[in-house]
């Protein structure tokens, strides 16, 4: 089992930043790959940005150059940095992580990105 606590989050303008963490506690040490998401009303929850294990990070084409997912293994946190927020980065912010074949979840953040 794997738990996710997130932090982050809130209302910002256009063109600001905002920071997302997420603690993970539990079996860490078997994860698989950690990873941002993102779901508005409507529409299927999308992948932000991915780390795996090994590998290369992933990020949507919507947030290249914008977005930046990192961690802190010491600390056991993955984290967001949100640059150049838009309007359409308005969304509930889900933390992930994938370990032997099970996905688990943080309990979502929202972002508001006014105009």
């Amino acid at each position: 089992q794997v738990q996710l606590v997130q932090s982050g989050g809130g209302l910002v303008q256009a063109g600001g930043s905002l920071r997302l963490s997420c603690e993970a506690s539990g079996n860490i040490f078997t994860i698989n790959a950690m990873g941002w998401y993102r779901q508005v009303p409507g529409k299927q929850r999308e992948l932000v940005a991915s780390m795996p294990s090994t590998g290369r990070i992933n990020y949507a084409d919507s947030v290249k150059d914008r977005f930046t997912i990192s961690g802190d293994n010491a600390k056991n946190i993955l984290y967001l940095q949100m640059n150049s927020l838009k309007p359409d980065d308005t969304a509930d912010y889900y933390c992930n992580a994938e370990r032997l074949g099970n996905n688990y979840w943080g309990q979502g953040t929202q972002v508001t990105v006014s105009s």
